[in-house]
């Protein structure tokens, strides 16, 4: 069995990545998300091992001493990293595996792992952005202000992702990156290795 797609999905806080991909999920029983490792606090509503795995600094710098990371970055002064044994697991039982990256840390996946797919979602401007993160009501203005910031930069690096997607209507957003997964998918080594019909027609008789 051909190892299953690697896709890397990047974007500003509040650009709605998360609920994109966890729609994905919902729609596509191929695709399984990566949990990252994170030295940051775990938020009111967030679950161990579901969003994340909560570590400490300490933990974290062990396993980066290990090489037990494809990637690792710090982002907002804390430390975000995906860890390489389960990853390859999952793409060998011909999986696709998402990973909620940083731009800093695609970069970094994409130069191992050139074949990985990769998707930039945008918001429909810096204004919504700014009503997004406003309405979340998680942050003070200061720290909005500073998302901001760092979300300019962020949406600067998009042109080095081979897709970019606008999340400017939800479903629409959606669609176009369940139909990226399927054009992916009709790639010829991905048929060979997933598609019944295609192993029949091609097997010798």
């Amino acid at each position: 069995m051909s190892e299953g797609l690697l896709v890397l999905i990047s974007a500003p806080s509040g650009a709605g990545k998360t609920s994109l991909v966890a729609a994905a999920l919902e729609h596509d029983p191929r695709l399984v998300v990566s949990i990252s490792h994170t030295t940051r606090p775990r938020r009111p509503q967030e679950h161990e091992g579901l969003n994340y795995y909560f570590v400490d600094d300490a933990e974290f710098s062990a396993m980066a001493s290990d090489n037990q990371f494809l990637e690792h970055a710090v982002v907002f002064g804390k430390q975000y990293g995906t860890a390489r044994a389960p990853v390859q697991a999952l793409r060998a039982q011909g999986k696709d595996v998402i990973l909620e990256i940083y731009w800093q840390g695609a970069d970094l996946v994409q130069h191992e792992i050139p074949d990985a797919l990769s998707i930039f979602v945008l918001p429909p401007s810096t204004e919504v952005l700014r009503e997004r993160l406003t309405r979340r009501a998680q942050d003070s203005a200061p720290v909005i202000e500073s998302r901001l910031a760092e979300a300019r930069k962020e949406m600067a690096q998009s042109q080095r992702y081979q897709y970019i997607v606008v999340n400017d209507d939800f479903d629409r957003a959606l669609g176009d990156i369940l139909a990226i997964l399927q054009s992916a998918r009709l790639r010829s080594s991905q048929q060979v290795a997933h598609n019944p019909q295609v192993k029949a027609i091609l097997s010798p008789t």
